[in-house]
């Protein structure tokens, strides 16, 4: 039997935590891990104690046709990366790396050019996270490595979103 290689193993597990987000438009997963352990988990979903979208059984910035990537202040939810963030020590996030995959809810295919949001891209940097993979397809994925971020400020150039 060959073995899963291990970056496409924690995007399994990344995919799997995507299945308790409660978007009804795209679930994201992410896990962060350092030293080949894993150090927290986040999903899509709305704060706690505050209806979820699959709750109610809208989404407001579907309900306004916003495009993908922009008006992420009128979204329920906190996003996956951040929810994994919060739930771990910045010490313990140092140099680490995080793994993304997103779902989307219709099709259950994956998103295709998957990426953080502007937001989230600011938090993974000031986390102190080294580095993002996010999955492309069931065995490939793109490696970003966050000082390019840094570098190249999408921020100055009105290239927001995913």
């Amino acid at each position: 039997m060959e073995r899963r290689d291990k970056t496409n193993y924690y995007l399994d597990i990344a995919e799997t935590v995507s299945k308790r987000g409660t978007c009804i438009r795209r679930n994201f997963g992410a896990i962060i891990v350092k030293n080949d352990e894993i150090i927290s988990t986040g999903y899509t979903g709305a704060p706690r104690g505050r209806k979820n979208c699959s709750d109610l059984g809208f989404c407001k910035r579907e309900q306004l046709n916003v495009p993908r990537g922009t008006r992420y202040e009128l979204c329920r939810s906190v996003h996956a990366e951040a929810n994994c963030i919060i739930s771990a020590a910045r010490r313990d996030m140092i140099d680490s790396t995080l793994y993304l995959v997103g779902i989307d809810v219709k099709t259950g295919a994956l998103v295709p050019n998957a990426n953080s949001c502007s937001m989230c891209k600011r938090l993974i940097i000031n986390a102190g996270i080294k580095k993002v993979i996010i999955r492309d397809t069931e065995n490939d994925y793109r490696v970003i490595y966050v000082k390019d971020w840094v570098i190249d400020d999408d921020s100055l150039n009105d290239e927001f979103g995913y």
